[in-house]
């Protein structure tokens, strides 16, 4: 018999934030993508560019390549959670000691609809959000009118936080 997957109570759209700096991190943030689809009762309808940025940790680490996802999933938070985390384990993710240290995927559930909550197991919206161009810029790509719950329209909030240090990735045709 297979496992009972926790649902929502109706479709959600969830926005999630994938970065990765380690072991070809533009493979692994488009094979991402793939696999955010690939997740029970979950689509994967948004999908941005891909954004070159120094890391927002320890310097002496190489640059990252980030992105963002809009998903429409029938499952509930904490089991998208589960759903993103399994993903990053598949790509060799190991959490170390070093906050924002390097790694091959990093997925982070910026938004699930309109819940805000802070616990221990989750924070929505994800904290630092409002304030991080390379989650707000791809955020913006694919979602312009959307407003994050407590700070306000993404288009406000990007103008707000210079890009200048993002580089679009040129991606094959």
């Amino acid at each position: 018999m297979a496992a009972r997957v926790p649902a929502a109570s109706a479709p959600v759209r969830a926005y999630v934030g994938l970065g990765a700096n380690l072991d070809d991190p533009v493979g692994h943030v488009r094979r991402a993508f793939s696999d955010l689809g690939r997740i029970p009762a979950t689509c994967c309808v948004l999908r941005s560019g891909l954004y070159r940025n120094p890391p927002l940790g320890p310097a002496d680490q190489p640059d990252y390549i980030n992105a963002a996802a809009g998903l429409d999933t029938g499952l509930a938070a904490e089991a998208l959670l589960d759903a993103l985390q399994a993903i990053e384990r598949a790509h060799g993710r190991v959490r170390g000691p070093v906050r924002w240290g390097p790694r091959t995927l990093d997925l982070d559930l910026l938004l699930y609809g309109e819940l805000c909550r802070d616990d221990a197991r989750l924070t929505l919206p994800h904290p630092g959000l409002h304030r991080r161009a390379f989650v707000l810029y791809p955020l913006r790509e694919i979602a312009s009118g959307l407003v994050i719950p407590g700070h306000g329209p993404v288009e406000a909030l990007a103008a707000r936080c210079p890009g200048v240090e993002l580089e679009p990735v040129m991606e094959p045709r």
